[in-house]
């Protein structure tokens, strides 16, 4: 069974890497709004119609009068519009926003994650634009010092997964963690992690994970990204980092065991001069692909659909 699952695994991870797009012919980087308060830090598909796509998207900010969560629309090869959701009133402000994953199996629904590991599960009416927060709860088994970037949520084998992923910076590397999520309780359970340093971007204001996440078939995209300050230069790069699976035991299925092979030689699938990476998005189907969105800082935000 280990050696099929590995050899599964591997399919999964070089089909992954021969159906990414290409960067040929591509349209160019799209603004979305300038400024520093519009970074985007996260994303996530709400709806994709056949000449436009719905997005969730959140905002890194921690002031009382910044915006956390916006939605933005995407027609065509038209500008993105971008419309601004209040925070409810009932729930503390969330501080830097970094992370947002659509919840599996749900509709209009959303878990977004802080810098500091608070996980905000989130409702959108998309017709009224407004948000319901369900519930507020935490990362568990946090480190001293972590400082995450990515969380990412996926149905394998009918087994919730959980990804998260503290940063890292030049010498300090990236940490995945993954665990099983109990969406009933809000349990979510550690599993394993893995440490990693990306090849590109170089230098010490690196960050080796900015994003991440996670195809159907367990496949883990992550983004990497520097950071030299407000007004750049700055500097992206994607991969593949490895992919999820699931061991049972025994044919009557009574344990699984979620497995990740990780991959062992990192090759960029995306490189970006001037543009900080931050948020990166699956769409499916025949006119879908990848869809990567910026926090620039002062420069604000911007989208790019290779």
């Amino acid at each position: 069974m280990g050696q099929f699952l590995n050899l599964l695994i591997a399919g999964s991870l070089l089909q992954a890497m021969l159906l990414v797009p290409q960067q040929v012919l591509a349209q160019p980087w799209r603004p979305v709004r300038g400024g520093i308060v519009f970074g985007i830090s996260g994303m996530a598909l709400v709806q994709q119609q056949s000449n436009s796509l719905n997005l969730l998207i959140v905002h890194d900010n921690k002031g009382k009068d910044e915006a956390r969560l916006a939605m933005m629309t995407i027609k065509g090869q038209a500008q993105p519009e971008y419309f601004p959701l209040n925070w409810p009133g009932n729930t503390a402000l969330p501080a830097d926003l970094e992370a947002l994953t659509s919840v599996p199996g749900e509709t209009n629904s959303f878990m977004a994650l802080s810098s500091a590991g608070t996980i905000y599960h989130i409702q959108l009416n998309a017709a009224n634009k407004t948000i319901s927060v369900l519930k507020v709860f935490n990362l568990p088994d946090i480190p001293q010092g972590s400082n995450f970037e990515g969380f990412a949520l996926q149905k394998i084998d009918q087994i919730l997964l959980a990804v998260w992923a503290h940063r890292g910076q030049g010498k300090d590397p990236a940490k995945i963690y993954w665990g099983k999520l109990d969406l009933a309780n809000y349990k979510l359970t550690p599993i394993g992690s893995i440490t990693l340093k990306v090849p590109l971007p170089i230098g010490s204001n690196v960050r080796h994970v900015s994003d991440i996440k996670i195809d159907k078939s367990g496949v883990l995209f992550i983004s990497a990204a520097t950071d030299p300050g407000s007004d750049g230069p700055f500097e992206s790069a994607v991969y593949i980092a490895g992919a999820f699976g699931v061991n049972r035991d025994g044919i009557a299925k009574p344990t699984a065991e979620i497995t990740f092979r990780q991959n062992p030689d990192l090759v960029p699938l995306y490189r970006y001069d001037y543009h900080k990476i931050e948020a990166i998005e699956l769409i499916p189907g025949a006119a879908g692909g990848v869809i990567f969105a910026t926090d620039d800082e002062n420069m604000g935000s911007s989208v790019y659909m290779p």
